[in-house]
């Protein structure tokens, strides 16, 4: 769902004890990747990590490193299996979806979101006579997000009170509709959840289902994904679990400096609203897992992969976390010192997934944080770009 934010506290004698590798995964790789893992990991902590856990997957097998607490009261740490509502990581699987849909000529990326949906995008200038399925999963629509037709989700007082309220797709999509676009479709790029909602909506018009069935059956069931979950409506995260810590802006926030509160524990809420732009459950082993299936060609056609990499560039606010980032079909190309890589990370109330995987699909890295809402040590500089950044090149490119 949103892009990251700000910071919390843990000394790093804990996270060295916290981060001790099981041998059984150790094994895999060499004594300097795992090190170097663990030292970023513990990194995180000053910016405002709870938790960390980090799963690294190769072709030689996998290793893991944790830091931090996933349970800051009783001072224990993020599971090694642990599960995470994955945010905005949902899109790629609803992309791939949609693309195999397409793969067997069910739809085109060109069908306008009006023949599968009439009459549902209209008002203030919003016509999805205009707007294409390459556009939705592209963020080249130019339709404004629905979130921003839910302000109080953002404050603490409305999050405890609608924390367990279900938002449908179509109140998603009106929501947004009370909003003028961002731009003519297909002019520009900006990051809209409204777009994936709406995907979702075309899967269940093409196929008779509901999306997550449609990803179940599709993706999760065939690829082994046994942790992945598409709860819809259902409050909890399976356990074992960290605590989801979320912090609001205090008076006077600004993007800069969002004064945060107390964190409150998150865990538990309705997924809901965000749907298919951000509702999924997983793990590192699963996400992993998925990102090296899709880039080795084993999840879409080819015909369907090469589309879902065919970039345009994002916007100066994206690219400030993530510089000279192009967004494909629910997938985007993150430059690194190694070339660069795939990837799609996502942030929800009470946690931050970040992840990339090489242009062959032989290694790919998951990281989860158990909070989207950071506030970093006294003193502690601002980071220059998304906080993960320079751990995710060093699981990719060491």
């Amino acid at each position: 769902m949103r892009i990251s934010k700000t910071f919390l506290t843990v000394t790093t004698a804990v996270a060295a004890v916290a981060g001790t590798v099981p041998a059984t995964q150790a094994a895999a790789h060499p004594i300097g990747i795992r090190a170097t893992l663990q030292r970023d990991a513990d990194a995180l902590l000053a910016q405002g990590a709870p938790g960390v856990l980090v799963g690294l997957d190769t072709a030689r097998g996998g290793t893991k490193v944790r830091s931090g607490y996933g349970n800051t009261a009783n001072r224990t740490p993020v599971p090694w299996d642990a599960r995470f509502r994955i945010g905005s990581y949902t899109k790629t699987f609803v992309s791939a979806t949609v693309l195999q849909l397409v793969g067997e000529g069910r739809l085109t990326l060109d069908d306008t979101v009006e023949e599968w949906l009439p009459g549902v995008v209209r008002g203030h200038g919003n016509d999805g006579r205009k707007i294409t399925v390459r556009q939705l999963l592209q963020h080249t629509s130019g339709l404004p997000d629905y979130l921003a037709g839910m302000p109080d989700l953002f404050t603490e007082e409305g999050f405890q009170k609608s924390r367990f309220s279900t938002v449908t797709p179509p109140q998603a999509v009106a929501l947004a509709m009370a909003f003028e676009p961002e731009f003519t479709p297909g002019t520009s790029w900006n990051y809209s959840n409204t777009n994936y909602i709406l995907a979702g909506m075309i899967i269940e018009r093409v196929t008779g289902h509901r999306w997550q069935q449609e990803v179940q059956q599709r993706i999760v069931e065939p690829l082994g994904l046994r942790h992945t979950y598409t709860p819809g409506t259902y409050p909890q995260v399976p356990r074992p679990h960290a605590v989801g810590y979320e912090r609001f802006p205090g008076p006077d926030a600004t993007e800069d400096d969002p004064r945060y509160g107390e964190p409150i524990d998150a865990t538990r809420l309705n997924p809901s609203f965000g749907g298919a732009a951000g509702e999924m459950i997983s793990t590192t082993d699963d996400g992993n897992r998925f990102l090296r299936a899709l880039l080795r060609g084993e999840v879409l056609r080819p015909a369907q992969l090469a589309e879902m990499r065919r970039t345009v560039p994002t916007n100066d606010s994206f690219r400030k976390n993530w510089p000279g980032a192009r967004y494909g079909l629910g997938l985007m190309w993150i430059p690194n010192s190694c070339g660069g890589s795939w990837s799609h990370g996502g942030d929800i109330m009470g946690f931050m997934t970040r992840n990339g995987v090489t242009p062959d699909g032989g290694r790919s890295v998951v990281v989860t944080i158990n909070t989207d809402s950071l506030k970093r040590e006294p003193g502690v500089p601002a980071p220059s770009g998304d906080i993960t950044r320079t751990l995710i090149d060093h699981a990719l490119c060491g």
